[in-house]
């Protein structure tokens, strides 16, 4: 027997999906260790282990490939936890970190604080070195200036040092003499250098996107010399792989060169998973919500692949490196319900997390939180949350709302809780909003899939609160990011700057620099393994003077053929689905920024399975009686119909409002919706606009 086994670190639970060779796919969840996240990986396998019947050695020696995806450089940068850092800079622009872009993010708010620079002003030296904007040296690189700097940082105790000199994408070569000095004085501290990070115009987007590199690099090292150590220490001999923030698996020496490639780590498997879920509907497009522990995600997938960013934020610090556009707030099973100046309610972004957790949890947590609230109303199961392995204590819950907000508020207690509720729901249809609306799309022409262990106990009111019809609860809905680890390939991004007219642009140019990065692609995919390389080009294109660009899907048949007016054409059609507009007749030039190469090394991905077929009425075995819920839509508790999850069939049928307990996840109909079984085991809202009535 031969395992793969995707892994996925949380700020509460730690995921894991298991795929058999003979087709089965599993899920587990273990609460997450996050004074160690690689504890937490241990715990999962060993639970894997305990339920096939196996010592975690033995499981270990029969498992080929395990996919991590892990927060613990989002965490860095979100608690400032990183690495103490330098930066050596070109002289006159040390203080680029602070004034950015010069655009102030709240036009009309004076007393918004700008953000704090990962790197004080005292460990930004400047170096008396200038390249132009073609490469050529105005001023040489000062080497004794350099080695100077590096001393006076050793002398710091930095852990990391960025490299980033004015025009060096144009020119890496003051970089790499610089890389080579601080190597030699401070030995074996972390270095990022902007040539490699990311070697494109725009000075802060590429310092701080390397700055953030260097912050994050130390803590990643250690976190992979931990995994991997305590992997060997079972036995593991397999294949690790680790997930990046643009959707793709890489080695993890890969991981550890380009350490800012898995900021957003955590999620970015979710959308690939919802993509094969959402095909069962006949739909290449959807919304993806992930409700964990600590944070709500929420994502767009149009035509089978996740929205991509070029460029985003992580705490308001600029990262211009491929990753997939989620949007993501603090709203999950944990988010802390409290009062504000004004006596409102709000949810988060506070957390309890993982330890010590919600009150109902009985692990020292005091405040009321969603998962309390969820339970107050009825939606959970004191005895059978997560399988009955952790049994909720619904009198701490009570009292932590009463306490806290429904006397504060003069409500009793179902109103707080049901105010609770509210309010975290709104809170995430606004994130919904982020990806949608913002975007120029409707959310009501996409159906929502529903992951994470609360999210379908809120997916039926953030439905109805964005009108949407249609609901998709997968079966691995509170393991999703682990489950579309098992389904994503080894993938890396390569970016070269290359300014100028395109119509003024050699095409033998255009197919060297793509020639250098694919091969640099194929190097990288050979050597982990892979037997193929598949190329994907784009260039970011823009009309002359205007200021942002669009990137652009090419065919690499125009470019073997040097056709300009295909990419021209390529670039009018796109920019006109984006902004309803393009200026082909009016014969403005076009203008290249950059040249992306995206090498692809397709991996063994498993099927999702399909479930046995029943009539329209539910198994009887699946009814499990009733109980007392709350029904938003008559702001009242009734009796509802409980089910189980596990014994419902294809084809089944279940009216609203109704429970669906599953062991990792439970999923509330409300009145608003009804629910079918799909072929693949997922549940199906479908609404039936009749929540009002009674």
């Amino acid at each position: 027997m031969s395992f793969k086994i995707g892994v996925d670190v949380g700020g509460t639970f730690t995921d894991l999906s298991l795929y058999s060779q003979d087709g089965a796919l599993q899920t587990f969840k273990t609460l997450s260790t996050p004074d160690d996240p690689s504890i937490g990986v241990l715990d999962g396998l060993q639970l894997i282990a305990e339920a096939k019947g196996l010592t975690v050695e033995a499981l270990a020696e029969q498992t080929a490939t395990i996919v991590h995806g892990t927060t613990v450089t989002t965490n860095a940068v979100l608690t400032r936890g990183g690495a103490k850092c330098g930066l050596l800079t070109t002289k006159g622009v040390r203080d680029a970190l602070e004034m950015r872009r010069g655009i102030r993010e709240r036009q009309y708010d004076n007393r918004y604080p700008n953000v704090v620079p990962l790197v004080p002003r005292r460990l930004r030296l400047p170096i008396d070195e200038r390249l132009d904007f073609r490469g050529e040296p105005i001023a040489h690189l000062p080497a004794q200036e350099v080695r100077e700097a590096a001393e006076l940082l050793k002398g710091e105790g930095v852990e990391a040092v960025a490299i980033c000199f004015m025009n060096a994408f144009a020119n890496p070569a003051h970089e790499r003499a610089a890389a080579e000095i601080a190597r030699e004085v401070l030995g074996s501290v972390h270095l990022s250098v902007s040539s490699q990070v990311l070697p494109t115009i725009r000075f802060y987007d590429r310092v701080s996107t390397t700055v953030l590199d260097a912050y994050v690099g130390p803590v990643l090292k250690r976190y992979l010399e931990a995994l991997t150590g305590r992997l060997s220490s079972i036995g593991f001999a397999g294949v690790l792989l680790i997930m990046q923030s643009s959707g793709g698996v890489a080695s993890p020496e890969s991981t550890a060169s380009q350490p800012a490639m898995t900021l957003l780590s955590g999620p970015a498997a979710g959308p690939r998973a919802a993509a094969s879920y959402a095909r069962a509907l006949d739909s290449e497009d959807c919304t993806v919500v992930d409700m964990g522990g600590t944070s709500f995600d929420a994502s767009l997938v149009e035509k089978g692949a996740a929205a991509l960013n070029k460029e985003g934020d992580i705490e308001r610090l600029r990262i211009a490196l491929p990753m997939l556009e989620i949007t993501t707030i603090g709203a999950g099973g944990g988010s802390v319900g409290w009062l504000d100046e004004g006596g409102l309610l709000r949810m988060g972004p506070e957390s309890a997390g993982a330890q010590p957790g919600p009150a109902c949890y009985g692990r020292g947590g005091e405040k009321p939180t969603c998962t309390d609230a969820d339970l107050v109303l009825g939606y959970l199961d004191p005895e059978r949350f997560a399988g009955g392995k952790l049994k909720l204590d619904v009198e701490r819950a009570r009292d932590a709302i009463r306490v806290h907000l429904a006397e504060p508020l003069g409500l009793d207690l179902i109103e707080a809780a049901a105010g609770m509720y509210r309010v975290i729901n709104s809170n995430m249809a606004h994130g919904v909003r982020e990806i949608t609306v913002k975007r120029g799309l409707d959310p009501r022409e996409f159906p929502m899939v529903v992951a994470g262990g609360a999210g379908a106990l809120h997916a039926c009111m953030i439905g109805s609160e964005l009108q949407i019809p249609t609901l998709l609860v997968p079966p691995t809905a509170s393991t999703l990011c682990a489950t579309g680890m098992l389904l994503c390939d080894l993938q890396h991004d390569y970016v070269r700057s290359r300014i100028g007219p395109l119509s003024m642009i050699e095409p033998t140019e255009l197919r060297a620099l793509v020639d250098e990065m694919a091969a640099a692609g194929r190097s990288q995919l050979e050597g982990e393994g892979a037997a193929d390389c598949e190329l994907h080009v784009s260039l970011d294109l823009r009309y002359l003077k205007q200021y942002h660009e669009v990137t652009v899907p090419i065919a690499l048949a125009d470019l073997e053929r040097g056709d300009i007016a295909a990419l021209a054409e390529a670039f009018h059609s796109e920019h006109d689905r984006l902004y309803g507009y393009q200026l082909e007749d009016e014969e403005v030039d076009l203008e290249l920024i950059n040249v992306r190469v995206r090498a692809l090394g397709r991996t063994e991905q498993p099927s999702l399975g399909a479930l046995a077929t029943g009539s329209a009425e539910p198994p009887s075995v699946a009814r499990q009686g009733e109980r007392q819920a709350y029904v938003p839509e008559r702001g009242k508790l009734e009796p509802v119909a409980v089910y189980d999850g596990h014994a419902l069939l294809a084809g089944n049928q279940i009216v609203g409002p109704a429970l669906i307990e599953r062991v990792d996840t439970t999923i509330f109909v409300s009145a608003g919706y009804d629910a079918t079984v799909d072929s693949v085991g997922s549940v199906v809202l479908r609404s039936n606009e009749q929540g009002g009535k009674s």
